[in-house]
């Protein structure tokens, strides 16, 4: 049996997701996911609870592998810019712990986990909590970590969910439903 730890981040410089999962032989189980949340602070207070957030869920979980979602461009430069600097901070704690570091964009991840890379949060929960066989739905920002979690996974693998992503995947602009994910199971 060959299990991969994942932890991935979906940064942000007030509310920061995290989510843990094993990749077991091609399939995906749940660990443990949530949220950074930040006092309303200087930047420079918050970078320093993201990094140190994320490098206690380093030491507790322990994962192989370690995914964030890529800087998107924003319509506010400060905010990117912020964003950019949540996104370092996570990724220094990576980094320090020898962990490679695979970056998605946000685009990517939904079309990984909704099969449309324009799905709105409200999809993405609700695919999240079916592909993990969650009892409900995660928080956003959490879930937001969870797909980016499983679309690393997908992408590790040769017979990952994606549609339309890599070589072996099916040209399609198709959404994954609920009975498409029952028959991948």
């Amino acid at each position: 049996m060959v299990s991969t730890r994942i932890l991935a981040i979906d940064p942000g410089s007030r509310i920061t997701g995290f989510a843990v999962i094993d990749a077991v032989n091609g399939k995906s189980h749940y660990v443990h996911s949530g949220c950074i949340r930040l006092p309303d602070e200087d930047l420079s207070v918050r970078l320093k609870h993201i990094f140190t957030d994320v490098t206690a869920l380093l030491e507790e979980y322990k994962p192989d592998e370690f995914a964030i979602e890529e800087v998107f461009l924003a319509k506010n430069a400060n905010s990117a810019l912020k964003l950019g600097q949540a996104r370092g901070a996570a990724i220094v704690a990576a980094s320090l712990k020898e962990l490679a570091v695979h970056e998605y964009a946000a685009k990517r991840v939904k079309q990984s986990v909704v099969g449309s890379g324009s799905a709105d949060k409200e999809q993405v929960q609700m695919m999240v909590q079916l592909l993990l066989k969650l009892s409900s739905k995660p928080q956003a920002d959490a879930a937001d970590a969870l797909a980016i979690a499983l679309c690393h996974a997908n992408s590790r693998t040769s017979g990952g969910l994606e549609f339309g992503v890599g070589k072996r995947a099916k040209r399609t602009t198709r959404r994954w439903t609920e009975q498409d994910v029952r028959k991948a199971m």
